[in-house]
Order: C-alpha cells, then structure tokens, then sequence
C-alpha cells in the first residue's frame, strides 16, 4: 500500500493532524507526519511535493489555518492527489482557510475537506488508494457498513 502524507503548516495544528492519524492507524495504513510551512520552510516543503512519489507516497493531506498555502504549495509541486484541510482560526473560524484552500487555479487542484476535517481527509486519501488496494476497499467499506449500523442504533435508542 501508498503511503499517506500528513502535513502541518505549523506544529499548532497537531490536533487536526492527530484526528487523521487515528483514521490511517485504524486502517493499518502507512504514512508519515511533518511540519513543512509554506511560508516558513518553503524549500523542504518543496522538496517534500517534489521528491513524494518517488518515496512511496499516494496521496498528501495539508492542514494549514490562517493564509493557508500549504496545500497548493503542495500540489504545484507534485501531481499526487492533495488534500487540504483548512483550519479554523479565532479572527475568521477558518472561513479564511477554506476560501484559500479551495480558490485554486486551473491545472493544479486541490480537494478540500471540512474546517478541522482531518478525520475525513484521511478517509479521503484510504478512498483514493483503494482505487488499486481490493483490501483497502473492503475495510473501508466495512467501516460504512458499522457507521450506518450506528446510526440505526441511535435512531432505536432515541427517547425524548
């Protein structure tokens, strides 16, 4: 299997990261976590996009709040799928991050995922590797299978 990229614009956005960890460790999937700010290190985040599928990778998840360029800068050096996932932030409540994240110009896209969506950007990344992984796909799909299950739990436990 790929490996799944997971990378923060600034160490203040582990606990989005972490919400995607957990998703890739539940699935068994390999990956990688790193700090590479596109404004801070721009010449690691670079070489990172530049150098990831060659290093085993199938997909990049960014997570970055604020201006938000991480994820573009990401996938203006690779043509693996990128994720990105906005951050909220206390002066715009991630409206900011988004709108960065999703304004990309044509030719290099990026696929955005909900304010502090890492769970769901992990997710993501699994569906986009399970193109090729018949494993994957059925544990994905059995994941489904127990979400609905608990929705339906739910629903026959309701007393209001």
């Amino acid at each position: 299997m790929k490996k799944v990229a997971v990378i923060m614009g600034s160490a203040s956005d582990s606990a989005i990261a972490q919400k995607a960890v957990d998703v890739l460790k539940a699935f068994e999937a390999p990956y990688e976590v790193h700090v590479y700010s596109a404004h801070r290190t721009p010449v690691e985040a670079r070489d990172f996009s530049v150098n990831a599928r060659e290093a085993g990778f199938g997909a990049i998840i960014a997570i970055a709040g604020m201006a938000a360029h991480l994820a573009g800068a990401i996938a203006a050096n690779t043509t693996l799928p990128v994720i990105g996932v906005p951050v909220k932030s206390a002066a715009f409540g991630g409206m900011d991050a988004l709108l960065s994240t999703v304004q990309m110009p044509t030719g290099i896209p990026v696929a955005t995922v909900a304010a502090d969506g890492g769970a769901n950007a992990a997710l993501l990344a699994l569906e986009i590797l399970a193109v090729t992984d018949k494993e994957l796909e059925e544990k994905l799909a059995a994941r489904r299978a127990a979400d609905y299950q608990k929705v339906l739990a739910s629903d026959a436990a309701l007393e209001l």
